[in-house]
């Protein structure tokens, strides 16, 4: 006996009056409202709060969906651009993060000026943390999904490169990139 052919699946839409039906009872769910409290909560508590906390310049421009841990330990300047879904973490005690004037955050980076301590017990979360400062200076550029780990110091008009894992300290206008990110080149400075 032979099987019919295959020719694949279609999708069925919803006529207006069955998407209209939809929207109803998604307005009327009570799991609807819970987790849209849980959103606003977790909203307030890593970006509102955590703002209000940092010394942040007026005009910086912040992606709505950044998060924020310590804000008092956090120092934006003029014109630094936080992309969408940034997270910057300083150190609950006293490690700071400084992001300097003109610095550019694409999507995705994650700066945490701490980590925890791995080899005493577990479970991990219960150990104790290490912190360092961490200082991006002015006109530095980080690409996309970059990770700036704790006492990293980023010189003048540094280039991060996509996907990097950055420790240590590099001199102005350096490029690097990799992981563990490296210095891949350099860059001109202005009026050179």
């Amino acid at each position: 006996m032979t099987e019919p052919a295959d020719h694949g699946v279609q999708k069925v839409r919803k006529s207006r009056a069955q998407r209209f039906v939809r929207l109803l009872l998604a307005t009327f769910d009570p799991r609807a409202w819970a987790h849209f409290i849980k959103v606003m909560n977790y909203y307030n508590y890593s970006h509102v709060q955590e703002l209000r906390k940092a010394q942040v310049s007026p005009r910086a421009n912040i992606a709505p969906n950044a998060g924020f841990a310590n804000g008092q330990n956090i120092v934006i300047h003029d014109n630094a651009t936080i992309g969408a879904h940034c997270q910057i973490w300083a150190g609950p005690a006293r490690a700071r993060v400084v992001i300097g004037k003109d610095a550019l955050f694409a999507p995705d980076v994650m700066v945490t000026a701490t980590s925890y301590r791995y080899n005493e017990g577990a479970p991990v979360t219960d150990q104790a943390m290490d912190e360092a400062d961490i200082d991006i200076g002015p006109d530095c550029w980080l690409g996309r999904g970059a990770t700036i780990l704790a006492g990293t110091q980023l010189g003048e008009g540094c280039i991060v490169g996509a996907h990097s894992v950055v420790r240590g300290t590099f001199a102005p206008y350096s490029v690097i990139a990799g992981s563990p990110a490296r210095v891949v080149g350099q860059r001109t400075p202005p009026g050179d």
